[in-house]
């Protein structure tokens, strides 16, 4: 049995339709902050679960709801989820499986003392020439396979 997890961040008040059609196929979302409109979140929620945080953009009364961090665990995996692995207080190997962050724009997959370390990038406007992203990890029997996805745009 496969159970995929939609991973997206530094949304900044843009859900592109791209974004939509690659997530359309995922048991559970996780945003990893910097949402940008609580609109975002409830049109995440048609599609699946979602488990979101607050990012550094994300003010207002609306914003309150999400915590700063989330350890959530889904098909048997313990996934930590903060928006800047620059800020990361938690021990990794208090059996943490993954790390999920965002912040930087730079989709990123690294793996150390057994954790996987996953960001999806940025899936709102583009920042400089940094590419458009969100990334997929599929839980199976066999382990984790993360996977990042180019969404194009302008």
């Amino acid at each position: 049995m496969t159970f995929r997890i939609g991973i997206i961040s530094d949304t900044h008040g843009l859900l592109r339709p791209e974004a939509e059609q690659r997530l359309a196929s995922v048991d559970h979302i996780v945003h990893a902050g910097d949402i940008g409109r609580p609109e975002i979140v409830d049109a995440l929620r048609r599609i699946a679960p979602v488990t979101a945080i607050r990012g550094n953009v994300d003010r207002g009364e609306w914003a309150h709801e999400y915590p700063d961090t989330k350890l959530v665990r889904l098909a048997g995996k313990s996934i930590y989820v903060l928006h800047d692995l620059k800020t990361l207080q938690a021990d990794p190997g208090a059996g943490i499986d993954v790390i999920v962050s965002g912040h930087s724009h730079l989709p990123k997959v690294d793996a150390a003392g057994g954790v996987l370390y996953l960001n999806p990038g940025s899936a709102g406007p583009r920042r400089f020439k940094l590419p458009i992203t969100l990334a997929t990890l599929e839980v199976t029997r066999e382990g984790m396979r993360p996977e990042i996805h180019d969404l194009g745009g302008d």
